[in-house]
């Protein structure tokens, strides 16, 4: 990282604010996840309730997140160290979990023509998703900019992934609603299925060396 363009003070300011996006990244994934499961269970959208568990397990990678800033801060060159790597294995093992409940549990509504009751909800919090996301991956592209810190834009590029599973939760539910067309919510959970399961593998392809972030390729 290159900071010599920037004052101490203003470094550390940057800093501070790169840890305050990623607390509130925190504090926002456990609301919508709360709320997402909630509305899933309740409206029965295997999509929503899927898109809420997956908020959930971005609450563990946020706190390795928080870490990471907070260490980079302290050492600027400084490598990723061992509570970063169990944070993204734990991580990683949580979104396969993920994945293989969700296409279970699609192929089971499948089998069974299950629909959801209502997708309302699924649209009014991707929208809300798709708005905060962007926030942050604006946010989180300046500071790192400013920083030059590579960390902090990689993760800028993880978040944009937040906003591709947002878009697809969306589409499904604006989708169902409007035409009530059998599995779209179905179809819905395997396109967050797949984004899940990529999320897997660079966790652990990031916990397995001290490349940034495989979702710069995102």
């Amino acid at each position: 990282m290159n900071i010599d363009t920037v004052s101490f003070e203003e470094t550390n300011n940057l800093f501070k604010l790169a840890l305050g996006l990623a607390i509130f990244t925190i504090t926002y994934n456990i609301l919508e996840g709360l709320i997402s499961t909630y509305f899933g269970f309740e409206d029965e959208s295997l999509a929503l309730f899927g898109f809420g568990v997956d908020s959930f397990i971005e609450v563990i990678s946020g706190i390795g997140i928080a870490h990471m800033i907070i260490r980079i801060q302290n050492n600027h060159s400084s490598k990723r160290d061992s509570f970063e790597r169990t944070a993204l294995k734990i991580t990683g093992f949580a979104f396969y979990i993920l994945v293989g409940g969700l296409v279970l549990s699609s192929f089971i509504n499948i089998w069974n023509q299950h629909k959801p009751i209502t997708t309302f909800w699924g649209i009014v919090i991707s929208i809300i998703s798709i708005l905060v996301m962007w926030f942050l991956v604006i946010s989180k592209r300046s500071v790192g900019n400013k920083l030059n810190s590579q960390p902090i834009l990689a993760d800028s590029n993880c978040t944009m992934v937040c906003v591709y599973m947002s878009i697809i939760l969306l589409l499904s539910s604006s989708i169902y609603e409007l035409t009530g067309i059998p599995y779209i919510d179905t179809t819905g959970t395997l396109g967050l299925s797949y984004f899940t399961f990529n999320e897997g593998i660079e966790c652990f392809e990031k916990a397995n060396s001290n490349n940034l972030c495989s979702c710069e390729t995102c």
